[in-house]
């Protein structure tokens, strides 16, 4: 740690000026992290290309991306399914009581 630095100053702050920066952001999504992948590759020097590995790693990155959208879409799903079959087996419970 820094000497005249507080641990607890800057963490307010920035608690404060990412709840601000959060509301006036667009959702980042696969389709945006592609775009700017591409983007890269148009506009790179043909004399010095980006190094392969990085290439390799941001591949790597939307493809973890991928993932966890196809997991939180799966979830959502399944969550549907479940708040599904408590309302039958609830509303089942009553017509039998």
């Amino acid at each position: 740690m820094m000497p005249g630095i507080s641990p607890t100053a800057p963490a307010a702050a920035s608690t404060n000026s990412s709840t601000a920066s959060t509301s006036t952001q667009t959702p980042v999504d696969k389709n945006m992290f592609l775009q700017l992948l591409v983007a890269q590759l148009r506009n790179q020097d043909p004399l010095n290309p980006t190094d392969g590995t990085q290439f390799v790693a941001q591949l790597a990155q939307f493809q973890q991306l991928e993932q966890s959208v196809n997991s939180g879409q799966d979830l959502s799903a399944m969550r549907a399914d479940l708040d599904q079959l408590i309302s039958q087996a609830s509303s089942t419970t009553k017509t039998q009581s």
